[in-house]
């Protein structure tokens, strides 16, 4: 008995052995990739989120696990990105421009990434200025000796923003409080009281932008003028665009003011079938993915594939692309 007890102790050893190697092959199997976003009131963070979101409901075809975790913005994901500390991410489409041309050596210290690779647009993002009803504000230039939020490092709304003063030949010197928040902390310090106004490239409702034009009296300032006009028509990456009037509280009329567009990257250092299938995720599922945020709603999959898009579209992307009859 003594035998016949040990004999199936040893089997019973062997056969959850087996079975814990099969699981840890299957496990080594997957695949796991990585979505920079930007601040967690930001609509960046709800593209990443939403495209896991999809992704990770087909993982038991594919075997990609994918997570979107909140970073410092378009900047930030790009050099990630060039370094290969992410795999995808969101960024503006003048940062994906001067990332994969090497335009701007002071955002970009490893130069010029040829080896970046855009995969779709999506929505668009204007350059949105917010400030305290009893600021004062009325238009951008009387931002000048007020409190101003500019952005945080490695922000895309913080890049675009050093790209206006530039054309305006303004330093942040010529500010009260230049303060470096992220999007996260801006509506509060706004309603607080400690600055005057942000400045907020994203798309529309945006979240911080709702917070602070509900719990506080704000208004949406213009954003105009030749040097404005310049930059939209010089750049292929800037727009002139409009914030539509009563999307928020305080702001009854459309406000003008130009932008850019958000768009999804990646690198040659992702292979072409795990973005072919984050690629396969998003678009067939594509009416799912435009109920998940409101700026969305209006997205159309033959812009997404050419619009904004300053670097070479991945070939996993293009794969997709041409099986659906796109190109």
């Amino acid at each position: 008995m003594k035998r016949i007890a040990l004999k199936s102790i040893v089997l019973g050893l062997s056969a959850a052995a087996l079975l814990a190697g099969a699981s840890a092959s299957v496990q080594a199997e997957d695949k796991f990739v990585t979505i920079g976003t930007g601040g967690q009131t930001g609509v960046y963070y709800v593209v990443g989120q939403s495209i896991c979101k999809l992704v990770n409901r087909g993982q038991k075809d594919h075997g990609i696990k994918c997570t979107a975790p909140s970073t410092g913005g378009s900047v930030a994901n790009l050099n990630a990105i060039s370094n290969g500390e992410q795999d995808m991410g969101v960024a503006q489409s003048d940062w994906q421009y001067h990332a994969y041309n090497g335009t701007a050596a002071d955002k970009f210290p490893n130069g010029a990434n040829k080896d970046l690779r855009a995969v779709f647009s999506v929505h668009p993002e204007p350059f949105t200025v917010v400030a305290r009803k009893d600021s004062g504000i009325q238009t951008f230039a009387d931002l000048k000796g007020k409190r101003v939020n500019v952005g945080n490092p490695g922000s895309g709304a913080r890049g675009t923003m050093e790209v206006v003063m530039g054309k305006l030949g303004w330093q942040m010197s010529d500010f009260k409080l230049a303060s470096e928040l992220k999007s996260a902390e801006q509506a509060s310090a706004l309603c607080d009281n400690k600055i005057d106004a942000i400045v907020f490239t994203v798309g529309h409702p945006s979240g911080t932008i709702k917070e602070a034009t509900t719990s506080c009296e704000s208004i949406i300032v213009p954003v105009t003028g030749a040097e404005i006009d310049s930059l939209a028509s010089d750049n292929d990456y800037y727009a002139k665009a409009t914030v539509v009037g009563g999307t928020y509280d305080g702001t009854a009329d459309d406000v003008e003011t130009f932008g850019v567009g958000a768009t999804f990257v990646s690198s040659t250092k992702a292979d072409e079938d795990t973005i072919y299938q984050v690629v396969k995720a998003v678009f067939e599922n594509f009416d799912r993915f435009k109920k998940l945020h409101p700026a969305f709603a209006n997205l159309k999959e033959a812009d997404m594939i050419t619009n904004n898009l300053s670097a070479p579209l991945h070939p996993g992307a293009v794969k997709y692309y041409k099986e659906r009859g796109w190109m």
